[in-house]
């Protein structure tokens, strides 16, 4: 017989890692060069900043912030010896050159080195598949390379039978620990049957929100002033941003599933998806008729309205507007909240959950963070 153990798992930022004493003098020392000092990378900068003395003190971790990269010049600390002060104010840098960023952060002394990428480029993932085989770790929240092309994905993997670490926990629901319940469940023998899943804390947001007192438009309308939405709203109600969070997750369970595989229903009708920004925000009100009609079915069926991401045991995937139960534990999410929920062997009858805020740069950073502290566990101590 199975026995199903229900379990939750809710997190407002990772637990705190420290790395143990290991009863010698001899620290570990980690290199680290932070590409996109935006909104995210900054909030990674700072933390990493506040992060040192307690690291140094309790885990005899030196954090180096060798440079810092930006989309058109770069910072060095041989230019700065005060980088991690004051990178934006640093009075020399460089015009921006990847490969000399990497090379000048992995040094000629074969030191620990590893390369943070908050940038959402995907000429710098392409990146990624050379600086791991040099023996550089990467960490990222990017989430083009676990999404992007199905043969870059399997070059990065391929790249790490050298050693080098590549961890990307930020890429699903920011600073919650989505990836990694995925990858200890395979680890330890279970099998994973489905994943159902709200990926989007601005859909979370809007469906929340969205009650018939005011058109939907007006949300989007709100939801944009209050930052909660990417600059351009249809990044988000496209639903494309989700279903590259779902293809990087199919991918972590095996499946080679590619973006243009997903069966994906955007919000935004198809006369204003390719309008210039400012006449789509003008053309708003177009969402109002669709989304009144899909909250009164809701109403109908007793239910609620959410963005649900779906992916099955053979792969298949699905991201849509779906009308859930009242009961279901969807209904009961709070404004953003990310909630997924893994149904497996050992969780069949009560699939687990892990629920909390999935967005924002401060839980982002803290998950880019913490996937720095899981390699720095592995990394021998040196004199």
């Amino acid at each position: 017989m199975i026995t199903c153990a229900p379990e939750q798992v809710q997190h407002s930022l990772p637990p705190p890692l420290s790395l143990a004493r290991t009863g010698t003098t001899r620290r570990r020392v980690l290199a680290v060069g932070v590409i996109g000092p935006g909104r995210v990378g900054s909030a990674l900068l700072e933390q990493l900043r506040a992060a040192q003395p307690r690291l140094a003190r309790d885990g005899a971790l030196e954090l180096k912030l060798c440079g810092v990269v930006a989309s058109k010049r770069m910072w060095l600390d041989c230019d700065d010896a005060e980088l991690n002060a004051r990178h934006g104010g640093a009075q020399t840098w460089r015009p921006n050159d990847l490969d000399a960023f990497a090379d000048h952060v992995r040094g000629s002394d074969g030191r620990h080195a590893l390369l943070i990428d908050c940038s959402a480029s995907d000429a710098v993932a392409a990146h990624y598949p050379r600086w791991l085989a040099a023996g550089l770790h990467v960490v990222t929240p990017n989430k083009l390379a676990g999404s992007g092309p199905l043969p870059r994905w399997q070059a990065i993997r391929a790249a790490c039978a050298g050693g080098a670490r590549f961890r990307y926990e930020a890429t699903v629901c920011a600073g919650l620990p989505v990836v990694q319940t995925l990858r200890d469940l395979l680890d330890t023998g279970d099998e994973l049957f489905a994943v159902h899943g709200m990926f989007s804390g601005t859909l979370a947001w809007l469906c929340n929100r969205h009650d018939g007192r005011q058109p939907f438009s007006a949300l989007v309308r709100e939801a944009h002033a209050l930052g909660y939405t990417e600059p351009d709203p249809r990044d988000d109600l496209s639903g494309l941003d989700v279903a590259r969070k779902l293809v990087i997750l199919a991918r972590e369970a095996g499946w080679p599933l590619s973006l243009a595989e997903v069966d994906l229903e955007s919000l935004v009708p198809p006369a204003l998806a390719a309008l210039p920004l400012d006449d789509f925000m003008q053309r708003l009100d177009a969402l109002d008729a669709p989304m009144a009609a899909k909250l009164a079915e809701a109403r109908a069926e007793g239910g609620v309205l959410r963005h649900v991401a779906q992916l099955d045991r053979h792969g298949r995937a699905s991201v849509r507007l779906q009308v859930l139960p009242a009961s279901h534990a969807f209904a009961h999410t709070r404004l953003t909240d990310n909630i997924v929920q893994f149904s497996t062997r050992r969780y069949c009858d009560n699939p687990l959950i892990v629920q909390g805020p999935g967005a924002g740069p401060e839980v982002t950073a803290a998950g880019v963070f913490t996937d720095l502290l899981r390699i720095a566990e592995s990394l021998e101590a040196r004199a």
